[in-house]
């Protein structure tokens, strides 16, 4: 009987210390993404065509930059900004998942025509912040800039690509 219960116990021991191992934690490192300037574009006041801002702006053209936006940021200087630019215009939705400064969204028709803006979008907020109006582009800038600069719905963009 003793021989049946050693290796019992033996294998019940090694159980035991395998399964009481430390859990060992895995780092992952991040490079923080940073700003590359692929255009430039300025805002046209609606009545008179004056020029509010200039802005260096990215741009989000394909499923994974529309998708990643400005996320894994931790700031965005006032003369930069993130263009979305989309296949066909029609009523978007955006939200702030992990994104970590507040921004404002401006959606933007085919007419280059401000339709909507969502201001103050906070961070990490994943509630939908919907377009009035159906969007063919989406511009992102800093939280306040759109009362700063006055931007109303009917005010217009001008934008161009940097050439390569």
């Amino acid at each position: 009987m003793k021989r049946v219960w050693i290796p019992i116990a033996l294998v019940s021991a090694v159980l035991s210390f395998s399964s009481c191992k430390e859990k060992v934690e895995q780092k992952v490192l991040t490079k923080e993404v940073t700003f590359t300037k692929e255009g430039e574009l300025s805002l046209l006041k609606a009545d008179n065509d004056s020029v509010v801002a200039h802005l260096d702006i990215e741009i989000a053209d394909d499923a994974y930059q529309t998708e990643t936006g400005l996320m894994y940021r931790k700031s965005m200087p006032s003369d930069q900004a993130m263009l979305f630019v989309f296949k066909d215009e029609r009523p978007r939705s955006f939200y702030m998942k992990n994104t970590e400064f507040a921004l404002d969204i401006i959606f933007i028709n085919s007419k280059n025509e401000i339709v909507s803006i969502q201001k103050n979008a906070q961070p990490f907020n994943e509630a939908s912040l919907p377009s009035n109006a159906p969007a063919l582009y989406v511009l992102e800038v800093n939280a306040g800039l759109s009362d700063l600069w006055g931007l109303q719905n009917g005010d217009k963009i001008d934008w161009k690509k940097t050439p390569k």
